[in-house]
């Protein structure tokens, strides 16, 4: 059963993808660490599993953690433990055989845990750590070097139910200092599970930055939490001040958890990593299917990881981040059609012949007639694509878009479509959605 990222990393010529994994079923329980590698993200061979739940600290599963490349070249793996009594607490994990380029051989520190729940968070509220950053303590240039780790929790006092993040401070990543008060926290979010925070340059430079890349101008920082409440992903870029353990986002109205979200769709558990050799920044997310655990004991699996996908700041806007696929996809395409010029008028369906595949990669684009914008004045600023009728909802422009996965008759079908309206304030939003109603099968 594969199920959440845990700690990828680039080390030695190789990209390495950890994930929870049940090696006696398709369904959760007896978690481990699954280990898989590549040299080009798109083509993976398993290994033998990293890590198994074998001490008291981990007896219930090894969880969600994160990798930090030390600048000596050493690897540092923090995770969640879950102990023979359910309390969440870290461990610390590194190579038995630093110098294997595959890391087929993990050791657990004699130290775990090296951090408990502190006071105040509940002993089921501390888990996933995220990758450390690099800050130094001194300001002058013999400066100690230290590193900071941020883990997710709740705060439930006073009925506040918010999600907040937690930070540490190590110099040896066994012994560590709770900073005082959160990295950042929302009311009402909920439990915040699989932090991740990042830099991105905000400048004309497209490339990704190292996760110990000091706050400056041209710099902004990513927080991403999951939602242990509604299973999604949501993200809000921001600034982010070392010095007083605080980030604040550049638009409150569009926090983590109230505001924008990796994917829309299934997608949930994510985690970025640095890719140092084409300097970018990777997005991993895990997918959990609509099967039901029946289907998934039949079949023998359950879940899947997405395919990685590079994400950059959006100069344009600048207030969301850019994903595409990484361009390791391109040595998958065998071949290809193109259809241009094709016009869709209202409710009609245009079939598109593409062939035998079992996989399609689409790459479409639509222009709306210019007039029908002009005297569009319906106002659906409140569109939303889960609570909609799906594609079958008429609006004065749309929905149109791609039905994929459809048999002749599509009794089955996908339908991936955009809908256009009017805001309030004239402008035109869109919204891009994919109604499930009449799906039987997985697309990703």
């Amino acid at each position: 059963m594969d199920r959440w990222i845990a700690g990828p990393v680039y080390y030695k010529g190789w990209y390495h993808l950890f994930y929870q994994y049940n090696p006696d079923s398709a369904v959760w329980g007896n978690i481990t660490w699954g280990h898989a590698v590549s040299e080009d993200l798109i083509h993976w061979f398993y290994l033998p599993i990293a890590l198994v739940p074998d001490h008291w600290y981990d007896a219930n599963g090894v969880w969600s953690g994160s990798a930090t490349l030390l600048p000596d070249g050493r690897l540092a793996m923090l995770y969640t433990g879950s102990t023979t009594d359910s309390v969440q607490v870290q461990n610390l994990a590194f190579p038995a055989d630093p110098t294997d380029p595959l890391l087929r051989s993990w050791v657990k520190h004699a130290a775990n845990p090296v951090l408990l729940p502190p006071p105040g968070v509940h002993p089921k509220d501390f888990r996933d750590p995220t990758t450390a950053w690099r800050v130094v303590v001194d300001d002058d240039d013999d400066g100690d070097a230290a590193w900071l780790v941020a883990i997710g929790s709740k705060n439930d006092s006073r009925r506040r139910h918010a999600g907040i993040a937690l930070v540490y401070r190590t110099v040896d990543f066994v012994h560590y200092e709770l900073l005082p008060g959160v990295l950042h926290e929302v009311e009402g979010t909920g439990m915040w599970e699989c932090v991740d925070f990042f830099p991105v340059a905000t400048t004309q430079s497209t490339a990704g930055l190292d996760s110990s890349t000091p706050a400056a101008p041209g710099v902004k920082h990513v927080l991403k939490a999951s939602l242990d409440d509604d299973k999604h992903d949501y993200y809000a870029i921001g600034t982010y001040d070392a010095t007083r353990n605080a980030w604040t986002p550049d638009d409150p109205e569009s926090d983590v958890g109230v505001g924008q979200r990796y994917d829309y769709g299934k997608f949930y558990a994510s985690k970025t990593f640095f890719d140092p050799t084409k300097k970018r920044r990777v997005l991993w997310g895990w997918i959990g299917e609509t099967d039901s655990e029946r289907t998934d004991l039949a079949k023998g699996w359950a879940s899947l990881q997405g395919i990685p996908r590079t994400v950059v700041f959006d100069r344009k806007t600048g207030s969301n981040l850019l994903q595409w696929p990484v361009e390791e996809v391109e040595k998958l395409r065998l071949d290809g059609k193109e259809f241009a010029n094709i016009t869709v008028a209202a409710g009609a369906v245009v079939p598109l012949d593409v062939g035998k595949a079992t996989q399609l990669d689409i790459v479409a684009e639509f222009t709306v007639n210019e007039s029908a914008l002009a005297n569009t004045i319906e106002a659906d600023i409140g569109y939303n694509c889960s609570t909609s009728n799906g594609a079958a909802g008429r609006g004065a422009l749309g929905p149109f878009g791609l039905l994929v996965l459809a048999d002749r008759e599509r009794s089955e079908q996908t339908a991936v479509y955009f809908y256009v309206g009017r805001r309030p304030d004239g402008s035109i939003g869109t919204h891009f959605c994919q109604d499930e109603l009449r799906h039987e099968h997985s697309i990703s």
